[in-house]
């Protein structure tokens, strides 16, 4: 699983609520097919900017991190598999545990051609407003494949 995946999954729980211990944060990652040292969870912590309270571990402000997200090329690149058009359709099959951070990189290009997204585990439905702008959004993302 890529840190990029296992981050996100961390600034989603921190969205839901403040995190518990950094023990209980281990067990719950490790449900979710994220297992990792108490090591990489304190640097997956401090990159991400979470403040301990007493509370648990929260997001400054409740805002979401600091850091900008990653290009959508470079997500792209790394975790993108697949690319199929059906009409205005494109379903995307991406490295498993990926679909929702690449889903992310994307929606925040806000390029005209999409109409919306989806994400589950492993694939992304990206929705265009017609067949020609599939055609050109499915060029696009095969180009940062390369």
């Amino acid at each position: 699983m890529s840190k990029l995946a296992r981050q996100q999954v961390i600034v989603e729980l921190a969205h839901e609520g403040p995190l518990p211990s950094q023990q209980e944060l281990r067990k719950v990652l490790t449900r979710h097919g994220f297992p990792v040292t108490q090591a990489t969870l304190s640097r997956d912590l401090s990159e991400l900017r979470l403040v301990k309270t007493q509370e648990g571990y929260v997001l400054p402000n409740g805002d979401a991190p600091a850091e900008p997200a990653p290009s959508a090329s470079r997500v792209v690149r790394e975790f993108v598999r697949e690319v199929r058009r059906a009409q205005n359709l494109l379903v995307i099959k991406t490295v498993v545990g990926s679909a929702q951070s690449v889903a992310v990189a994307i929606d925040g290009e806000a390029w005209e051609e999409i109409v919306g997204t989806v994400a589950g585990d492993d694939t992304l439905l990206i929705i265009t407003p017609d067949n020609k702008k599939a055609k050109l959004l499915q060029s696009r993302l095969e180009e940062m494949r390369a």
